[in-house]
């Protein structure tokens, strides 16, 4: 099975990602003087640094990580001893930093809170990906992420998706649709849904899904000619049903009480898809450490 495509986000949009939690941390982002510990020390001092990993994770978030110094001062130089996407060890080094003290220790929380979530959804996401491994050589079957992300990390946190090995999902409602049961209720049925959404699709360049909640339902929507349906919290054995009864006639994904216990049955059912949005809003942040001495 292809790996996913990595691409980063736009370079403007890391941009202001950082310059905005820059703003949170330094008030009107001048670290001259928007840093009052810092402000403490010598403006000549400067400092070497290390920064460790100290758990086993995958890396990701380097652009972010390395724009907040970069913001601060662009005299600060980093070297990085990894790349997004590797799988590091406990306490292994991942960058070295040398530049003024006071730079330093104003953009290390930032920087650090950025490359530590970024990690942990890479974490979380290889995770799974992983576990299905085995299952999705031979079926096909791929991790996909959700709109679960936390706010104002979208971009982000769908990179990080994509660097732990699994596949994006739409990135907001304004590139693809998706008809969900409260849809399906103003619309007045299933088949009245999915034609305004072939209509729309079609002359957008799109495409469409439709999440279902039965087996019923299911029957509906394959009747209908939906192209992709999302089979919401079905048991296994619904799965199994389900994918006999599409018979290859729609993409199907799954959704809804997905966990590493149960993933690998789940792909095990021969699904196209399983979306979780446990990858980007149950993660836990990696623990990342920066260690200085004065030069």
């Amino acid at each position: 099975m292809p790996k996913p495509t990595v691409l980063l986000p736009p370079s403007a949009a890391i941009e202001k990602l950082v310059r905005d939690a820059l703003r949170e941390d330094l008030g009107n982002g001048d670290c001259s003087n928007g840093d009052l510990s810092a402000a403490l020390l010598e403006p000549t001092t400067r400092l070497r640094a290390r920064l460790f990993c100290r758990e086993p994770a995958v890396c990701c978030g380097i652009a972010w990580f390395t724009q907040v110094f970069r913001q601060v001062d662009d005299a600060i130089q980093i070297h990085w001893l990894c790349a997004d996407g590797d799988a590091l060890a406990a306490d292994t080094v991942v960058c070295e930093i040398q530049g003024g003290a006071r730079s330093i220790v104003s953009a290390e929380r930032t920087a650090l809170n950025l490359l530590q979530t970024l990690s942990g959804t890479a974490t979380t996401v290889r995770q799974y990906v992983d576990a299905i491994a085995a299952t999705a050589t031979a079926t096909g079957t791929q991790i996909v992420d959700t709109r679960k992300t936390i706010p104002g990390l979208r971009r982000a946190q769908k990179y990080a998706v994509a660097v732990g090995g699994a596949r994006n999902h739409r990135l907001g409602l304004f590139d693809r649709i998706l008809i969900k049961e409260n849809h399906i209720a103003a619309a007045g049925s299933i088949a009245a849904a999915i034609a305004r959404a072939r209509a729309a699709a079609e002359s957008q360049h799109s495409w469409f899904e439709i999440e279902v909640e039965s087996v019923a339902q299911l029957q509906q929507a394959l009747a209908a000619g939906a192209p992709r349906i999302m089979l919401d919290n079905f048991d296994l054995p619904m799965l199994r049903r389900g994918v006999a009864l599409a018979q290859g006639r729609a993409e199907l994904e799954v959704s809804g009480n997905v966990s590493l216990q149960n993933v690998r049955q789940i792909a095990d059912t021969g699904v196209h898809y399983i979306s979780i949005g446990a990858l980007t809003k149950h993660l836990k942040a990696i623990d990342f450490s920066l260690r200085a001495e004065r030069i």
